[in-house]
C-alpha cells in the first residue's frame, strides 16, 4: 500500500488513548507501567488473533475452534519447558532464550500438525456455509480441550518465567517488567513477517489475488487450495505461538484458556475490520490498553470495557477501523 493512500486516522487512536489517559492517572511512572503492560497485553492478543484474521480475511472461514490451538501451544510449552529446568532457572537471558525458543518452536508446529488435521476433517466439509462452521468448529474445541485433559490432566499447570525474564527494569520511579518488553518485541517480529509475506512476496500476491478471483489464478496453473490449506495451517501456528505467550503472561494454564481468550479475539478481528492484519494490530492495541487503564482506574468497569470499546469504534466505522474491500 502507498503510504500517501493510507488512511492515518485509526494509528492515531492507540497514541490518542494513551495521552487521554495520562491526566486521569496522575503519576506519570504509573502510566508508563500501565501502558507497557497494556502494549505488551495487545501484542500477545495480537499474535493470538493473527492466525484466525488471516483464516477468516483470505479463507472467509469462521473457526470458533481457534482456542484449542491456543491451549494446545500453552501445554507443549510446559511439557517443553518443564523438561529444560538448567535452562529457565539460570539467571542468564540466552540460556532462558534457548529454553524459550525451542519451545515457541515445537508449540508452533504441534499447533500446525493438529491445524492441519482439523482442516481436512473438520472445516473443509463446510467451507462456504457460516452457520455449520460455527457449529462444527466449537465443536472440535471441545473436543479438542477433552483431549487435553486426556494428555495433561484437567487441573490447572503452573508455567513459570524462565529467571532471566522475571523482574523488572526500572526507568526513574517506573517499573518495566522484562517480559513485557520481549512481548511487544515478538509481536512486531510477528507483524512485520506477516505484513511482509502479504504485500511483498509472491505467496503473498497469489493468496490475495486468490481471494479477489479464485478461478481466475487457478486457470494460471496455481493450486488455490493449497495455498489456502498453507493460511490454515500458519494460522494454527501462529495460535500456539500466542498461547505460549499468554500463558507465560498468565504464568498457568489451563484447558479451558483457549476458550477463554476467544472473547478477546473476536473483539480485536471486529474492530480490526474483518481480515485486516494491519486493523487487528490496532485493535489488539486499543484492546490491551484499555484493559490495563480501566482495571486501575474503574475496576468495575473493566469487565465490559472492550465491549464499550467496540461498540464506540463501530459506530464511527461501522466496518472497522481498516475494512477489507472484498467484505
Amino acid at each position: 500500500m502507498n503510504f500517501k493512500d493510507l488512511d492515518w486516522k485509526p494509528l492515531a487512536l492507540v497514541p490518542m488513548l494513551a495521552l487521554v489517559t495520562l491526566p486521569l492517572v496522575g503519576s506519570p511512572s504509573t502510566w508508563l507501567t500501565l501502558t507497557v503492560a497494556g502494549l505488551a497485553m495487545g501484542m500477545i492478543i495480537f499474535i493470538i488473533a493473527s492466525g484466525l484474521t488471516l483464516v477468516f480475511g483470505l479463507m472467509d472461514v469462521l473457526n470458533f475452534g481457534h482456542g484449542v490451538f491456543i491451549a494446545l501451544g500453552a501445554f507443549v510449552a510446559t511439557s517443553v519447558l518443564g523438561a529444560m529446568g538448567d535452562y529457565t532457572s539460570s539467571a542468564d537471558l540466552w540460556r532462558n532464550l534457548l529454553a524459550v525458543l525451542p519451545a515457541m518452536l515445537i508449540a508452533m508446529l504441534v499447533a500446525a500438525a493438529v491445524g492441519l488435521a482439523f482442516e481436512r476433517f473438520i472445516v473443509r466439509p463446510v467451507y462456504g456455509q457460516h452457520l455449520k462452521q460455527i457449529l462444527i468448529t466449537m465443536g472440535g474445541m471441545i473436543i479438542g480441550e477433552e483431549l487435553i485433559k486426556v494428555i495433561w490432566g484437567p487441573q490447572q499447570i503452573p508455567l513459570p518465567l524462565p529467571e532471566g525474564m522475571r523482574g523488572a527494569w526500572l526507568l526513574g520511579d517506573a517499573a518495566v517488567e522484562k517480559y513485557r518488553v520481549v512481548a511487544v518485541l515478538v509481536g512486531l517480529a510477528v507483524f512485520a513477517a506477516l505484513a511482509f509475506t502479504l504485500s511483498r512476496t509472491k505467496v503473498g500476491l497469489l493468496i490475495r489475488a486468490g481471494v479477489q478471483d479464485r478461478e481466475m489464478v487457478e486457470s494460471l496453473g496455481y493450486r488455490i487450495r493449497r495455498l489456502f490449506i498453507g493460511v490454515f495451517v500458519v494460522g494454527s501456528a501462529l495460535a500456539g505461538l500466542g498461547g505460549v505467550m499468554w500463558g507465560l503472561y498468565q504464568q498457568s494454564v489451563i484447558p479451558q484458556m483457549g476458550a477463554q481468550v476467544n472473547v478477546l479475539i473476536f473483539i480485536v478481528i471486529i474492530i480490526g475490520g474483518l481480515g485486516s492484519t494491519g486493523g487487528a494490530l490496532i485493535g489488539a492495541l486499543l484492546v490491551g490498553l484499555m484493559a490495563n487503564y480501566t482495571g486501575f482506574l474503574v475496576p468495575k468497569v473493566a469487565l465490559f470495557s472492550n465491549i464499550a470499546l467496540m461498540v464506540a469504534i463501530l459506530l464511527w466505522r461501522p466496518q472497522g477501523v481498516y475494512p477489507v474491500a472484498n467484505r
